[in-house]
Parts: C-alpha cells; sequence; structure tokens
C-alpha cells in the first residue's frame, strides 16, 4: 500500500496512476481538491485523505490514515510541494515569512510524514520504501526561488541522512526532476526555452516520465540514498 501526497494532479497523479497500475494500493492526498481526490481515488480503487500538510497534527494524522485504512503502508511518496516564482536577485521579496511557508511544507512535512509513517514502513514484509519528489533546482544553483531551491536542496541531504539511519529495513531515495510539464509550470516560457534549446532530449519531463522513475525507484529492493535527477540531459550542458 503507498501513500502519495500532493496526489490530484501533476506528477502526483501520474505516480498514483503509475502505481495503481503496477497493482499496488494507493491513498490519495490533497490539500483543497477533495472532489477530485475522491474521484481518483474511486477511479483507483484507493481511498482518499484530505490534509494541510503545513499544520504537524493533520500530516501526522494523514500517515495515520492510511495504515487504519488497509493495516499497512509499503511505500511513502512525499510529492506535495509549494513553489512562487521569486526572481534571485530579489531579496526582498523572499521574505522570512516566505522562507517559512516553503519549508514548512517542502521539508518539515515530508521529515513529519517520515517519522509518522515509519513504524509500519518498518512492518513492511518487503522492506519499506520512501521516495522523496525534491528538484534539479536542489542540485544546481537554480530554481524558482531561493528558498525553494534551499528547501529542495535541504530534502536531498536529508534523504541520504535518512537512508543511512533506516536501512536495511526502510529504503530512502529521492527523484529530481527538472521542468516537468505541468498546469503550474505552463506559464514559466523562459524555462520551457531553456529545455527545448539545451536539453539533449529537447522537451521537459511529462509527469508519466517522473512516475515511471518512481516506480523504478520502488522496484529496487537495493537501491537506497540516492538523489536521481531527471532533467532530459539538461544537467550535462
Amino acid at each position: 500500500m503507498a501513500l502519495v501526497t500532493g496526489s490530484t494532479s501533476g506528477i502526483g497523479e501520474a505516480v498514483a496512476r503509475r502505481l495503481a497500475a503496477d497493482g499496488t494500493r494507493v491513498v490519495v492526498h490533497s490539500r483543497r481538491s477533495t472532489e477530485a481526490g475522491e474521484a481518483l481515488a474511486a477511479e483507483l480503487g484507493g481511498a482518499y485523505v484530505q490534509a494541510d500538510l503545513a499544520v504537524e497534527d493533520e500530516a501526522r494524522a494523514l500517515a495515520g490514515s492510511a495504515v487504519e485504512r488497509y493495516g499497512r503502508l509499503d511505500v511513502l511518496v512525499n510529492n506535495a510541494g509549494l513553489s512562487r516564482p521569486i526572481p534571485h536577485d530579489d531579496l526582498a521579496a523572499a521574505s522570512p515569512a516566505e522562507w517559512r511557508r516553503l519549508l514548512e511544507v517542502n521539508l518539515i512535512a515530508p521529515w513529519v510524514l517520515c517519522t509518522a509513517a515509519l513504524p509500519a514502513l518498518r512492518r513492511s514484509p518487503g522492506g519499506g520504501g520512501i521516495v522523496n519528489i525534491t528538484s534539479h533546482a536542489g542540485v544546481r544553483p537554480k530554481g524558482s526561488s531561493v528558498p525553494y531551491a534551499a528547501s529542495k536542496a535541504a530534502l536531498n541531504h536529508v534523504t541520504r541522512l535518512l537512508a543511512a539511519a533506516l536501512g536495511p529495513g526502510v529504503r530512502v531515495n529521492a527523484v529530481a526532476p527538472g521542468l516537468v510539464d505541468t498546469p503550474m509550470t505552463r506559464d514559466w516560457s523562459g524555462a520551457h526555452e531553456l529545455w527545448r534549446e539545451r536539453a539533449p532530449m529537447h522537451r521537459p519531463a511529462l509527469p508519466a516520465d517522473v512516475a515511471d522513475l518512481v516506480a523504478s525507484v520502488l522496484a529496487s529492493s537495493y537501491l537506497t540514498g540516492e538523489v536521481i535527477v531527471l532533467d532530459g540531459g539538461l544537467n550535462l550542458t
């Protein structure tokens, strides 16, 4: 059984659909999109839970609800995140309040979910798996804003630290996509132009590309502590 956060659209929805197609029961989550979440859960034969991950009690309850519904938890995919474009040289716009908002959801919430899910993941017969969806911006000095990039870089390092601490019973990896063509990024014309012109694959990723890699990472019983960049080769340029 898998819990995928932020899974009513974009990357999260694609991951939920891929895991369900592979035969995994999925708990769908969102902060607001209740109708879409319930519809997707019904389509996939899973369940839907609404929670605001910026609220610690709700994040912990989300993991607990997943276990209560199915009696087990084998996979946690920390996909939910926040992003707001801020020019890197506009230091005033990247206020302490903006830093706190992004860190709360992009870094602290995954930590809370990992700690809340850990007892169940340790009981998973084949060993539990955690995949954190981070970002190319956490690997290279780029991204929609400095706070966003820093939050993803921190989550990459937390991924490695948890892998070292939780093995062999729980594997922890990260998938770090570059630009992904989702509703949130449709208007990011500069980024789309960059990927079309500079990346060897000459396009951004599709959500299904990310979902395929997440499924492959989870299928490996030996892979842990890796941050896998999925950027169509842009890192080569």
